[in-house]
């Protein structure tokens, strides 16, 4: 496995994986279509924002992507295939994120969580801050906000 810039060309794979793995938490369809603007990677997005694909045997099985606003960088996407969880792949990816924050020369990395992934981003090194409130045909959810600090390269 290793991890590469994405390009424009790999909108609608990353897409495919960001829905594919947000599915396997197990929500009702009719939400992953109430989702589907959030999951849907552009070339345009692909351009404008850090995005980096993780690639095994010449095949895209994750993604992550940052952006910076306001003076901090946030975790845009971290996606993984469902058939490629379980093998390091996230974890090289967000390892890889942090470098790329520090080469930016950012000290922190700032993370809005599905409730699911919160547990991976806390192993990671993340911190949770706080809890963002949102809805869904009339369901409260909790989404879990963790920042990730670290210190910039030297």
């Amino acid at each position: 496995m290793h991890i590469v810039r994405a390009v424009p060309d790999d909108a609608a794979t990353l897409t495919r994986i960001a829905v594919s793995s947000k599915r396997y938490w197990g929500y009702p369809e009719r939400w992953i279509e109430n989702w589907r603007t959030l999951l849907t990677i552009s070339p345009e997005f692909i351009l404008t924002h850090e995005t980096y694909k993780a690639v095994a045997h010449n095949d895209p099985v994750g993604f992550y992507a940052l952006s910076s606003q306001d003076g901090r960088l946030r975790l845009e996407h971290l996606w993984v295939l469902p058939d490629a969880m379980r093998q390091g792949i996230g974890r090289s990816l967000f390892a890889h994120a942090l470098e790329r924050a520090k080469a930016l020369e950012f000290r922190s990395l700032d993370i809005e969580s599905d409730p699911n992934a919160a547990g991976f981003y806390e192993r990671m090194g993340a911190t949770r801050v706080g809890t963002k409130i949102t809805e869904i045909e009339g369901q409260s959810r909790e989404l879990p906000v963790l920042v990730c600090r670290f210190d910039p390269v030297a």
